[in-house]
């Protein structure tokens, strides 16, 4: 049986329409990338339509025959409960990989299975993760309200990028920040020092996307 349903009306908390499609009605199509099980007992997968009664491992090539030139690192030194966000919203803006720095275990919850689709690869220390983006030709952007930072607004993200987020609390490294090829901050007007981390890589990412992105492709 597939596992991978969107939460259900008591996880929601309330009432919550039943998502997804039921069984297929009418012949069965012949495309390889259909799931027979999915196509009789119905897709109640967090995917987006065009993606029903796919199997993952179709729509996982699919996605990564398209996929974005930017990958998103976070650190999880001390258990970050934001790197599910992270994953989900890196799925939804295709990026081509999440990287998670530290301790390998996090909580999935948020990730709300995109993970299963998601790229997503551990690097124990952050001499790790410099090492992997120089491989790659992968310019290193770090994310923290520093003074000597430039403003996201200001900037212009390059297209191989790595986004480098720190941890809720604590921020970056030393190490992350002094690694970096650059270092960014997002505008604040309000009383609090920082924003959630799993909304400031949403608010980085979707800036990579309005400048490099053909958005006559997103759904």
């Amino acid at each position: 049986m597939h596992e991978e349903l969107e939460p259900g009306p008591t996880e929601w908390g309330g009432d919550r329409p039943e998502v997804g499609v039921g069984p297929w009605a009418g012949p069965w199509p012949t495309d390889e990338r259909y799931d027979p099980e999915l196509l009789a007992e119905g897709d109640r997968r967090n995917v987006v339509d065009r993606y029903r009664y796919w199997r993952r491992e179709a729509i996982v090539a699919e996605l990564d025959a398209r996929r974005h030139e930017f990958h998103v690192a976070i650190e999880n030194f001390q258990h970050d409960h934001n790197i599910g966000t992270v994953v989900r919203t890196a799925n939804a803006f295709l990026a081509e990989a999440v990287h998670v720095v530290g301790r390998r275990r996090w909580n999935r919850r948020g990730a709300m299975v995109t993970d299963r689709y998601q790229h997503v690869h551990h690097h124990p220390q952050v001499g790790d993760l410099l090492d992997y983006a120089r491989a790659r030709e992968l310019v290193v952007v770090a994310v923290d309200n520093t003074p000597d930072a430039v403003r996201l607004e200001r900037t212009e993200l390059p297209r191989r990028s790595l986004l480098l987020f720190g941890q809720e609390g604590p921020g970056l490294t030393e190490q992350a920040r002094a690694g970096a090829d650059l270092v960014v901050s997002i505008a604040q007007f309000g009383s609090t020092r920082s924003i959630n981390a799993g909304v400031a890589a949403g608010v980085v990412m979707h800036s990579w996307v309005r400048r490099h992105a053909d958005l006559d492709t997103a759904w």
